[in-house]
């Protein structure tokens, strides 16, 4: 025991720290210095409307204490525009554009893995590779000047830096479920389950079950392994307090491990932007400040990438598992790309959608959240940056705003919630409520502006209040998000589901950034897109309400496609060969 312990311990520290890694340049670079860096690129070789002749540079940031009526009288003369291709493009649009094709491009990566993440010895490559390829390109922007002829390129480095982190997260995901389900306290409260099954007169609780416990004790990471074992309690147990009780377990150390880790990754995203505060502030937030925050962030995910090279299991087949060797003789990557797709196909028939119907209201209405979260967290520097006309500074220090007050709220909500006795359903639905303030609160400033000297996000100061709120709502909300999913998966294919996942999440994100870029192209003002923002968040309560857990988490431990599922991969046995 005293071993398996050590291996657990070893492979969730892993897992974490690739959280610690990959979390630096989502928060340093993909939420803050990108979106300003790519539109610094766009307004470095840009024109001020209406005449196009003057180039932006000439606008400068207005003071931190400047005052809504300031803020209004630059109007329209501060719109930026430059020339891609044949069309002039707003130069806060083009960063939006960028990132919709880039999260585009994600998703047909996402789909593509799918099916090689579900193979565990495929899994850590991809993770592995995804980091290199977006470590690299975050790192290459420190070759790249704003003043070189192919500076469209920071577009291309963008999207390679963007896919690699989605992709690589969705390899990351898939870990999650078997950490939950070989905690100390999760085996704990299942031995207690089969010791109680063990004295049933009917023997319910069968061999294979107690073969599947001892190997899942040795911290194996078999791409079947569930989240709540075939062979765990049904309706029919006889003990229902034990299953209510190993269930419940199961969900709060899903929760806790992943707000743990959404935790230890704002921590890291914070010290990063404690140190890139210091060259942007010398540099007087120049283009080549920005660059060296995005290289080092780059740096930073890579170094830090090797403790989870090092930690995480390739889980590697045991000897005399001949049924695993003969299947790996047969593998060709193709051809699981290839089948990802057909299975993609297969998941979305409306046939399966009612088999697992609580598991996609939740995707539906994943949909629609991630794309209102993804979108307030991509625009909201802008918002500042080319609405409020904040400084580069300013903009840092609400970028450490925003993570430090997620660390305090992905702490703080499962401490809420055990006190509470609320259910992780309702935790997220509450805290939707609670986000949907923030685009109400913007839309307000179309009442306010021009009539009163504060209020509805007209003033820089407002954004300081904003950015601790929002943080606190959107830390817990993406730990909330990913282990509520957790519980409605099928056994064993937890890297297909979570692909599914970040492809609902990525092709919402699409949308989102790109609409908010049509509307700024159309009116010249970001604030609109708040609008849309509210429709969004408000459309997924009633969905997320719908949702029922009980029965989602039974539809799931059931669930197959077809009758066929497991029968094309070694997955569909335990490395003892025992049939889950």
């Amino acid at each position: 025991m005293l071993q398996s312990t050590s291996q657990y311990k070893k492979k969730l520290n892993g897992w974490l720290s690739y959280a610690f890694a990959s979390e630096v340049f989502v928060i340093v670079s993909l939420t803050l210095f990108l979106p300003i860096c790519l539109e610094q690129f766009a307004r470095d070789n840009g024109f001020l409307m209406p005449d196009k002749t003057e180039p932006c540079g000439a606008v400068k940031s207005v003071p931190a204490n400047a005052s809504a009526e300031d803020i209004a009288a630059l109007g329209e003369e501060v719109r930026c525009v430059v020339k891609i291709g044949w069309m002039w493009i707003d130069s806060a649009s083009f960063s939006l554009y960028v990132y919709s094709i880039s999260v585009a491009l994600q998703a047909l990566t996402v789909i593509s893995m799918g099916g090689i993440a579900d193979h565990p010895p495929h899994r850590k490559l991809l993770l592995l590779s995804f980091a290199l390829l977006g470590a690299a390109a975050a790192t290459t922007f420190l070759a790249l000047p704003s003043s070189s002829p192919i500076w469209w390129l920071s577009a291309f480095l963008a999207m390679c830096a963007n896919v690699g982190f989605g992709a690589s997260v969705v390899a990351m995901n898939a870990y999650l479920p078997s950490l939950a389900k070989e905690a100390p306290e999760v085996q704990a409260a299942l031995k207690a389950l089969e010791d109680s099954r063990e004295t049933d007169e009917e023997n319910t609780f069968p061999q294979s079950a107690e073969r599947e416990v001892d190997h899942d004790s040795e911290g194996s990471d078999s791409s079947t392994a569930p989240l709540i074992p075939s062979s765990s309690p049904s309706s029919s147990s006889p003990s229902p307090k034990l299953k209510t009780e190993y269930e419940n377990t199961l969900s709060r150390t899903t929760s806790r491990i992943s707000s743990l880790g959404i935790a230890l990754g704002y921590g890291a995203g914070i010290f990063g932007l404690i140190l890139a505060l210091i060259p942007v502030t010398k540099m007087g937030g120049s283009t080549f400040a920005l660059r060296l925050a995005i290289g080092l962030s780059g740096v930073w995910w890579a170094v830090f990438t090797i403790p989870a090279a090092i930690w995480l299991p390739g889980a590697s087949p045991r000897d005399g598992n001949s049924n695993w060797e003969r299947t790996e003789a047969k593998w060709n990557t193709r051809r699981e790309i290839v089948k990802a797709w057909v299975r993609l196909r297969d998941m979305l028939r409306w046939r399966e959608i009612q088999k697992l119907r609580n598991t996609f209201k939740f995707l539906a209405a994943w949909f629609l959240l991630s794309d209102g979260f993804t979108t307030i967290t991509s625009t909201a520097i802008l918002f500042g940056k080319t609405t409020l006309h904040m400084s580069p500074s300013s903009l840092i220090l609400i970028g450490v705003l925003t993570p430090t007050s997620g660390i305090v709220g992905s702490l703080v909500w499962p401490v809420i919630q055990r006190k509470m006795g609320w259910s992780n359903l309702r935790v997220l639905i509450t805290l939707v409520l609670l986000a949907s303030f923030i685009p109400v609160y913007g839309c307000l400033g179309f009442v306010f502006q021009g009539r009163t000297k504060f209020g509805g996000l007209t003033t820089q100061s407002e954004m300081w209040g904003l950015a601790v709120y929002f943080g606190s709502v959107y830390g817990a909300f993406q730990g909330y998000a990913r282990a509520f999913y957790a519980e409605l998966l099928p056994p064993g294919e937890e890297a297909r589901w979570y692909g599914l996942f970040s492809i609902t999440d990525k092709s919402s994100s699409f949308l989102g950034p790109l609409i908010v870029g049509l509307i700024s192209d159309t009116t010249g003002n970001i604030r609109y897109g708040f609008f849309v923002l509210i429709v969004m968040i408000w459309a997924a309560v009633p969905i997320l309400l719908s949702v029922d857990v009980e029965r989602g988490r039974q539809d799931a431990r059931e669930y197959t496609i077809d009758g066929e599922r497991g029968r094309d991969t070694p997955s569909s046995t335990t490395g003892n060969g025992v049939h889950i």
